[in-house]
């Protein structure tokens, strides 16, 4: 019943709707480095990985600063519906995102392609997706 992703980001969810509210304090996943100083972003989702591989326009198509703008949005998009408690079933933790960081254009790939993931496998609208990068 459950169905979860895992990510050094955030993590999502399906639960039931049924949460209390004063437990999403405790639900910010803030991101890490690994042990070359790289950021990481590691999504335990077999989907995911298909998603990447099959429909998610390549890593090369981006810039850099491009997905950062992108993730900006994106982040306080997202962090948005957690706090107000929209898509509870998909949104379970709020997201710790500094735009001033540099994270990489790895990193900021994987995490834009997270969001068009979201789209894409739960059909939850972004409005900071780019239109084209959604199949």
């Amino acid at each position: 019943m459950f169905y979860l992703i895992m990510i050094s980001l955030f993590v999502i969810s399906c639960a039931p709707q049924n949460k209390i509210a004063d437990t999403k304090e405790n639900h910010e996943i803030k991101p890490t480095k690994n042990d070359d100083g790289e950021w990481e972003l590691d999504v335990l989702d077999t989907q995911y990985d298909y998603f990447l591989t099959a429909i998610a326009k390549p890593m090369s198509m981006y810039s850099e600063s491009y997905l950062k703008s992108r993730n900006t949005f994106l982040v306080t998009e997202w962090n948005s519906y957690y706090f107000s408690g929209r898509y509870r079933n998909v949104i379970e933790s709020s997201i710790d995102y500094n735009s001033n960081e540099n994270y990489g254009i790895k990193f900021e790939y994987r995490l834009y392609q997270v969001f068009a993931y979201v789209q894409w496998k739960y059909g939850l609208k972004m409005n900071g997706l780019s239109q084209s990068d959604i199949r």
